[in-house]
């Protein structure tokens, strides 16, 4: 539960050096205190510490059973997506319309977890306020945070982590820098001659012992010398000061160590140094290409320059290797640069149109193989898309409403709902109607009527489909606005208890625009619509006939989403019909899916159908564990267990059956070791 984000001092890739004493403490902190805040200047290596002294916290039998979640804040401008970051570190997909402070607050009630709050300096005033309301909400809740100054907060445990000691000629800072100088310079280890050791002393010296400014020092040691890297940091900041004097602020110390390696750079490199910097969580080659190639730079350039900023350590590798990031500190200089030479309205201009190219992409993929890929690089993407939305509501409302539009609907359906209903609701109200062209405005209230209908606000999801159904029988509508507009309508239909009506929805639709179920996306979903009314219509040969038919076509295209419900439907007639063995299979095949999308309604859906197969097959403690594994996914999405209403009666039927074969207490002890295995699954699906 641990997750790999680092702030503005995550210390580098070499091993870790040193910090006995502050591990010792802030371990010992972490057992007696509920917050502990841990201090110091930019690089000083309060995250690496962090980590370092979490490392095996996170156990059933360790100090947080419900586990170590990690809250990355240095990409947040501001306060408004706090809520949002803090859920997402809890793995709590929240269904509600209730807030999402709220959400957090119910969600940890009295579990026993950690909460990491990194990098919080620019948000001081925000994390204070939620600190307090999480510690007065969660008895059990321990919250450590990093910053560069302290909350305020009474009971507040603050320890300052100041730098490596660095006066004696073999202190931890001399340790650092050189075991990052022997993996920085290419070829085998150099011998450390004592004129090589006192260069690197000197380098530690007049660095401060910051672990951040070594690791960019011993980077320059790809293309010079020990020797040449202590004269040329001799010239900057001068003489070394004697002992007992005054020493520069560590903050110079740092900023002389990235101000250094920006010059160190070539004039392209520095260039795309300040272009990186628009990007506020993780970017790869193909976004870094499309954003930062223009005049001089060409498309072609960015990857080699690219590769020179990681050798630098100015840019990192993600730890699975397909990504990118920058700290936290070289984010901000870089920054620094970019409005200085007057780039970044442009650079934010090209960054929102890569985003705004990239959901556009994943729309007409969504058909085919690339669905699941479309889904994983939108949850990357998530700040990066919530910064262009704000771009465009700044700039461009009406191309806020297209966005929001396009993303709402995988954001609904990966968990992000409160952000997709914010940014649906408020580019709806920014945008000039008459900017905003008729396809456009269906498909935003659409994905807003989705998000809504998730979250529990069926009467309001119900009104604004019957908005859509209006708009689209405009003349010259786009025939997929009628097909979406049936898909919600149908869907809120379903919700409340009405096959019926859902089938005519559907089926008027359809036979109103002919055609094959894979035309198009709105017509698949418009499909599914009909076989879910048949199934709950008790209609089972002619449900069972369409999912399947639906099935074959989703897999023989790579489709993940549509397949999944058909493979739903199906397990819910083959328990109906007697045939709890098949049902288990596509129950089990549904779940696959799902977790491909990282959905964890779906997934808990899927769990459901899977223990009342498995009661129904005589395997009552398998049916109790997986009972106990859906209630972890519930749990995450923040409400009781829904779904379309033939399925609770089921459920209920069913875990009677397992509880009265197994007694009480076999039972229990089977659920709490599925929600166990439940709560893994979550955590190694985030982890992916």
């Amino acid at each position: 539960m641990l997750g790999h984000d680092a702030g503005d001092d995550d210390g580098g890739p070499a091993s870790f050096v040193g910090r006995n004493g502050e591990l010792g403490a802030l371990r010992t902190a972490l057992a007696a205190r509920r917050l502990i805040t841990l201090t110091g200047p930019g690089g000083v290596g309060k995250t690496r510490l962090a980590r370092r002294a979490l490392e095996g916290a996170a156990t059933s039998r360790g100090p947080f059973p419900d586990g170590v979640h990690w809250a990355d804040l240095s990409p947040l401008p501001g306060d408004r997506l706090l809520p949002d970051t803090v859920a997402d570190a809890l793995d709590l997909a929240d269904h509600t319309s209730r807030t999402l402070a709220e959400a957090v607050r119910a969600w940890i009630g009295a579990r026993r977890l950690l909460l990491v709050l990194d990098c919080c300096e620019h948000l001081t005033a925000a994390v204070r306020d939620l600190v307090r309301d999480l510690l007065a909400a969660a008895p059990h809740l321990v919250v450590l945070v990093t910053s560069r100054e302290p909350l305020g907060l009474a009971d507040e445990h603050v320890l300052e982590i100041g730098p490596l000691p660095h006066s004696d000629g073999a202190g931890e800072a001399l340790a650092l820098f050189t075991a990052r100088a022997d993996a920085a310079r290419p070829g085998p280890p150099q011998p450390w001659t004592p004129g090589r050791l006192a260069a690197a002393h000197a380098i530690c010296v007049r660095l401060q012992g910051i672990p951040l400014a070594l690791e960019l020092a011993a980077a320059q040691l790809t293309d010079h010398t020990v020797e040449e890297l202590a004269a040329r940091l001799a010239r900057r900041i001068g003489v070394l000061p004697a002992a007992g004097a005054t020493r520069p602020p560590r903050h110079r110390a740092l900023r002389t160590a990235i101000g250094w390696s920006h010059e160190w750079c070539t004039p392209r490199e520095r260039l795309l140094w300040l272009r990186l910097s628009v990007f506020g969580g993780v970017f790869d080659e193909d976004a870094a290409r499309a954003v930062c190639a223009a005049a001089p730079l060409r498309p072609e350039d960015v990857p080699p320059l690219l590769a020179a900023l990681t050798a630098k350590s100015v840019v990192r590798r993600t730890p699975d290797g397909t990504g990118y990031r920058m700290l936290d500190t070289i984010r901000e200089y870089g920054a620094m640069w970019r409005d200085a030479v007057g780039e970044t309205d442009a650079l934010r201009a090209r960054h929102a149109a890569h985003f705004l190219g990239l959901v556009r992409t994943a729309e007409r993929e969504w058909l085919g193989p690339g669905q699941r890929d479309a889904y994983r690089g939108i949850a990357t993407g998530h700040q990066d898309l919530c910064a262009a939305l704000d771009h465009y509501l700044a700039t461009a409302p009406a191309t806020a409403v297209e966005l929001a539009g396009r993303v709402g609907f995988f954001w609904a359906c990966c968990g992000h709902l409160h952000a997709a209903r914010g940014y649906l609701e408020r580019s709806l109200q920014a945008a000039r109607p008459e900017d905003v062209d008729l396809r456009g405005r269906v498909r935003a209230l659409w994905a807003l009527g989705v998000t809504l209908l998730l979250q529990g606000e069926q009467d309001e999801a119900h009104r604004l489909a019957v908005t859509c159904e209006a708009l689209a029988a405009t003349d010259g509508a786009d025939p997929r606005s009628a097909l979406d507009a049936a898909y919600l309508l149908g869907l809120s239909h379903l919700l409340a208890g009405r096959p019926l009506a859902a089938r005519i929805i559907a089926d008027n639709a359809l036979e109103a625009r002919p055609g094959t179920p894979f035309d198009s996306p709105s017509r698949l979903r418009s499909h599914l619509v009909r076989v879910f009314a048949l199934t709950g219509m008790g209609l089972f040969v002619d449900a069972r006939a369409e999912a399947e038919l639906l099935r074959a076509g989703c897999a023989a295209r790579g489709e993940h989403w549509t397949r999944a419900y058909a493979d739903y439907q199906l397990a819910l007639i083959c328990l109906f019909e007697g045939r709890p063995v098949d049902s288990a299979a596509h129950a089990r095949a549904m779940l696959d899916g799902k977790r491909e999308l990282g959905d964890s309604f779906g997934t808990a859906l899927g769990l459901d159908l899977l223990a009342a197969a498995r009661a129904a097959a005589g395997d009552e403690a398998g049916a109790a564990h997986a009972y106990g594994a859906g209630h972890a996914y519930w749990q995450a999405v923040g409400h009781p267990q829904r779904g379309t209403p033939e399925l609770g009666p089921v459920r209920e039927e069913f875990e009677r059956t397992a509880r009265g074969a197994l007694g009480d207490q076999a039972y229990e002890a089977a659920f709490q070791e599925g929600v166990r295995h439940g709560h893994a699954q979550r955590t190694r699906s985030r982890a992916t």
